[in-house]
């Protein structure tokens, strides 16, 4: 009997998770002009089917956009706060997305440190003279400081 029990709730779960999935949403207008829409079809009114796709949300996605909205206020208090009073607010702006683009740059150039398999650096004659080990750490944790510094 516990067996026959565990299978009905399990084909019951089964049942009601698939409805909620493959369920369809229609549109419909009423006499008095009013969109409405449902799970369900309404009989007696013209309707529209809905093709509705839905994907899961990328929480990756979600927490980067939430930090770096995060790293954005941080930067524009800590601009506002180290400005002169006789700063206007276009200067304050341009000072901002100055920041923001040197973050950028930084850590663009710290992904190339990483990404890369041998740095290098061009000579007084534009000949490439490679990093060796000590000089690329030492390039990286300046980038680093610079990410510090104009990222917050």
């Amino acid at each position: 009997m516990k067996r026959y029990s565990l299978l009905i709730t399990f084909a019951a779960a089964l049942i009601t998770s698939g409805t909620a999935v493959a369920s369809e949403i229609y549109k419909w207008t009423d006499a008095d002009g009013n969109v409405h829409y449902e799970d369900r079809p309404t009989f007696g009114a013209q309707i529209e089917r809905l093709a509705i796709a839905s994907k899961k949300t990328d929480n990756s996605a979600v927490q980067a956009r939430l930090e770096a909205n995060r790293e954005a206020r941080a930067t524009a208090e800590q601009v506002a706060s180290e400005a002169p009073p006789e700063m206007s607010r276009e200067e304050i702006r341009a000072e901002q997305e100055k920041r923001k683009e040197r973050c950028q740059m930084y850590r663009a150039r710290l992904e190339s440190f990483v990404k890369s398999q041998r740095l290098y650096r061009e000579d007084a004659a534009g000949e490439r003279v490679y990093l060796e080990e000590n000089e690329i750490l030492a390039a990286r944790e300046r980038v680093e400081e610079q990410i510090k510094e104009y990222c917050g």
